[in-house]
């Protein structure tokens, strides 16, 4: 049954870190904290509040907010956001999903509003403090029911509706949802306060992976929505959203593959590590048993795995590192993007998704295989950890309909859906 929210006061952040190049340090920092205890924590399955803690402490939840806005003291670029998700991931996988939708919805109002908000980089003052953010935007499962809608009222609009989102359901300090408007029938973003009285929320814990982004469901009843909340909309013609608009999809789509990144590049670390330790048996029948019993992970086919798993993790990188330079080029390019362009890109993303999902399949997979540590209750390194992040992670969207995207632009010269959805 759903759960009421707890009511929460967020902690101040530390003070502003003026500098870019301070950004790796300190999420270095924060990784190594996230990782010294994420067995434990992974096992325990809790709503992630203390982890969002040391996110907010840190500053990484201001990241991406304009310096000269109140409670802003980030400012980065899309780049060095992309590279702080890949790193909590390569620690946390949950984590990393849940900062990496975080700094998505981070920019909806720049998505979605109106062309003069975007041009003065509007911000929602809710979003500047350095609040988590969380819900989704995505256009709803037809499937799954009808959805969120938004209603006309006095004070602007009131929120109905029950959906599930895959981050940040009950420790967020706002959820960022979209609607469907019930009188233009438009999607409308809209900002919402989880702990109104009409909100219910319950999470999911008995996920295969990833069980620490807090996804779940939540249920609107009659939930007041003023005009101020409202970031934007996107029409219900797909044909009339801009290009600009037509990036924030492809945005969370490219976010999540440096997420599966981080969580393939963080168990062949950790499996590197465990093979350093080993001393490797001598396999009968080998020409000298000798040349590689000396020393520890000195087994020739161990090597050939490494160097295979090492190769499509550099793969997945360059594909990924690509991707995330055209979006980048995109994002500064704002209202001025054309839809080839927009096109291009997401290809590009298309195609990042596409390869890393399978290498972080892979890569999470063979790792067991090399270490022999698929389920360990005894405190080992518990590597399954991390084949399981990348199952739940990967299983949201289908890379048969990005390839089948990609070869169609290939072939054909088509445009990829401008879908608002990150699962099909």
């Amino acid at each position: 049954m759903p759960t009421k929210p707890v009511v929460r006061t967020a902690a101040p952040p530390k003070p502003p870190v003026s500098d870019d190049a301070m950004w790796p340090r300190v999420t270095r920092e924060v990784a190594d904290d996230l990782a010294a205890d994420a067995i434990a924590r992974d096992r325990a399955g809790k709503p992630p509040y203390d982890e969002v803690a040391r996110l907010r402490e840190a500053g990484l939840l201001a990241l991406l907010t304009p310096p000269a806005l109140p409670g802003g003291h980030g400012g980065a670029d899309w780049r060095t956001a992309v590279a702080v998700v890949r790193e909590i991931a390569a620690a946390d996988g949950s984590i990393g999903e849940l900062i990496a939708r975080h700094y998505v919805l981070s920019w909806s109002s720049r998505f979605f509003g109106a062309p003069d908000d975007r041009a003065t980089g509007h911000e929602p003052p809710a979003v500047a403090p350095g609040w988590l953010l969380g819900g989704g935007t995505d256009l709803p499962d037809p499937d799954a029911g009808p959805g969120l809608t938004l209603s006309p009222a006095e004070s602007g609009h009131v929120l109905n509706g029950r959906r599930a989102f895959a981050a940040g359901v009950t420790v967020a300090d706002r959820l960022v949802v979209g609607a469907t408007s019930t009188h233009t029938g438009e999607l409308l973003i809209a900002l919402v306060n989880p702990a109104h009285p009409g909100v219910l929320a319950g999470t999911d814990n008995d996920r295969l992976g990833q069980r620490l982004t807090a996804a779940g469901s939540a249920d609107f009843d009659n939930v007041p929505v003023g005009a101020d909340d409202i970031l934007g909309a996107m029409p219900r013609d797909e044909h009339a959203v801009s290009a600009f608009t037509a990036l924030a999809p492809v945005a969370l789509r490219l976010v999540l593959s440096h997420v599966a990144l981080g969580i393939a590049e963080g168990a062949l670390a950790e499996a590197r590590d465990v093979s350093r330790a080993v001393r490797s048996a001598p396999r009968s029948g080998a020409p000298d048993p000798t040349t590689y019993a000396v020393r520890p992970s000195g087994d020739p086919y161990l090597l050939l795995a490494y160097g295979e798993l090492a190769t499509a993790a550099h793969t997945a990188a360059a594909v990924v590192g690509r991707a995330t330079d055209a979006l980048e080029q995109g994002l500064l390019a704002g209202r001025d993007i054309g839809m080839d362009q927009r096109a291009e890109i997401a290809v590009l993303v298309a195609a990042a998704e596409a390869v890393t999902s399978r290498s972080a399949v892979d890569i999470t997979t063979r790792v067991l295989e090399l270490t022999g540590t698929a389920v360990s209750f005894d405190g080992g390194a518990a590597l399954d950890r991390f084949w399981r992040n990348a199952r739940a992670l990967t299983a949201q969207s289908s890379p048969a309909h990005r390839l089948r995207d990609i070869g169609d632009h290939y072939l054909n010269g088509t445009h990829p859906p401008f879908t608002a959805s990150a699962r099909t």
